[in-house]
């Protein structure tokens, strides 16, 4: 779990800042000006694919064109809007079973398939101009737990306005709570962990005595939902289906490895102490040790889990993450190839694979990483921190322009197009006019051509061999900025 857009620089978080590590953050402009961090995880990212996916189809919603985001937040939630869905870390801690996530993301399929996203931006026009701002300033002091202040604001706006712009997003809670339990129901999954969810979040609210009037928020208050939802529920065949025990088993591994990466090191060895020989223990205790610097205890930990099950990759993936981080790069090959060979299309885990290659500095060995690199490309195009460690591997082998042109790339996904325009002109002067990599660079430039430019696209032999190249620039976040993600419903 790596910390890009973590504020806190100490040698653990600079040791963890990469695409090496188990989890990796990235938080661009979009998504700081939402308020959260990404993350990137390839066994927590599977792990939701294979939660959603069933779901989605069950919803009429093509699976493949919903992007599932991890974001990095302790809090209880989850969102949907437009062609993303977001589960908070917090939410996949707090929900003790697969099933009670599997309700979750129902839940905001339900979201999807309404269009709510879409359709709240038409209620908060109907509502009316002069009370918009402080219907947003409201929302953010209310999620951010300050819900007196939240109700103070709304007074800058009209009150008529504010109330049928709230009675309309509670209506489509209430509809999306209703539509989780009939995609649950196609699956022949049950509706029963939503509702021990929704009964362990109103216990939270009776406990903690919050008083917020019920018709000032977006979303019912947890005991009227769940009142609404049991009465359906119930009537299911399917309600007392159990999640299989395997099923629970990885989704331990999974809770454990966010507490390793997330919480104090310290905590963690409390939570799994040494008398602990489950599975999830030494997970998190070899994260906890890795992050502790302890890089002995560290490997005896995750090695304990690759003999026991060799056949997991995210095992491997962690052992060449320690080694890789802790400057051992020639050991750490060989248990991210062992990773790769059992996950072949994941582009993460070829990130990783790459990164090791790259760093032995063997011309046979770069040459591989180039390949490796090349496969993750593919199988993600937008990950601009693949394009920018591919580009090295060029440079590396002195294959300038396509170092250039991975560059471009690499500048495009993470949206500065000048820089991207610059790599691309120079990458096209060194490859051959009318060949695939040319035009990929000639695609960039006129994806790049300011609106306003009436320069034409010049052909490479018009091109100065001696253009000058943009100034080096950092290492990009390990993915693409996100495009526009519409504004989270929330969950409360």
């Amino acid at each position: 779990m790596s910390s890009f857009g973590v504020r806190k620089k100490s040698r653990v978080k600079t040791a963890l800042a990469s695409i090496a590590a188990a989890m990796t953050a990235l938080s661009g402009p979009v998504a700081n000006a939402q308020g959260i961090s990404l993350l990137r995880d390839a066994e927590i990212e599977k792990m939701l694919d294979d939660y959603s996916r069933p779901i989605f189809q069950a919803a009429g919603l093509n699976p493949s064109s919903i992007e599932i985001l991890l974001v990095n937040d302790p809090n209880m939630n989850a969102f949907a809007g437009g062609r993303y869905m977001g589960v908070n870390t917090g939410m996949i801690t707090f929900a003790e079973t697969p099933n009670e996530l599997k309700g979750v993301i129902a839940h905001e399929a339900g979201h999807l398939a309404g269009g709510h996203s879409t359709r709240s931006a038409e209620a908060m026009a109907n509502a009316g101009r002069p009370m918009l701002l402080g219907l947003l300033l409201a929302a953010g002091a209310i999620a951010a737990g300050a819900p007196e202040a939240g109700i103070g604001l709304m007074g800058l706006g009209q009150n008529v306005g504010v109330a049928n712009y709230l009675k309309y997003s509670r209506s489509q809670e209430a509809t999306a709570d209703q539509s989780s339990i009939t995609y649950l129901d196609r699956l022949g999954q049950s509706s029963k962990g939503a509702m021990e969810l929704w009964s362990r979040v109103r216990n939270y609210q009776i406990i903690t005595g919050a008083r917020i009037n019920p018709y000032l928020l977006t979303h019912p208050l947890a005991n009227e939902r769940l009142t609404a939802l049991t009465e359906r529920a119930e009537k299911s065949p399917y309600f007392d289906v159990k999640d299989p025990p395997e099923e629970i088993a990885r989704y331990r591994l999974i809770q454990a490895k966010i507490m390793g990466f997330l919480h104090d090191p310290n905590e963690t060895l409390v939570k799994y102490p040494l008398s602990d020989q489950s599975e999830p223990a030494h997970y998190a205790r070899a994260v906890a040790y890795y992050r502790y610097s302890d890089i002995e205890k560290a490997l005896k930990e995750v090695r304990t889990l690759t003999e026991k099950r060799p056949d997991y990759p995210y095992f491997h993936e962690l052992e060449g993450q320690i080694l890789f981080e802790y400057g051992r790069t020639n050991e750490a090959i060989a248990p991210h190839q062992m990773a790769v060979d059992l996950l072949p299309d994941n582009a993460l885990l070829r990130i990783n694979l790459g990164r090791a290659l790259l760093a032995s500095g063997e011309p046979d060995k770069i040459k591989q990483a180039e390949q490796e690199l090349k496969r993750a490309t593919i199988l993600e195009r937008d990950n601009g921190f693949a394009w920018y460690e591919l580009a090295r591997a060029y440079s590396e082998q002195g294959n300038e322009a396509m170092a250039n042109l991975a560059t471009a790339e690499s500048r495009f996904q993470a949206g500065a197009k000048q820089d991207a325009n610059q790599f691309a002109l120079r990458a096209m002067s060194g490859l051959k006019r009318g060949s695939p990599d040319w035009r990929h660079a000639a695609d960039i430039v006129f994806a790049t051509q300011p609106a306003e430019s009436t320069t034409p696209l010049p052909a490479a032999d018009d091109i100065s061999e001696t253009t000058s190249a943009p100034a080096p620039l950092p290492a990009p976040k390990p993915k693409n900025e996100k495009p526009d993600v519409p504004d989270p419903i929330i969950i409360e």
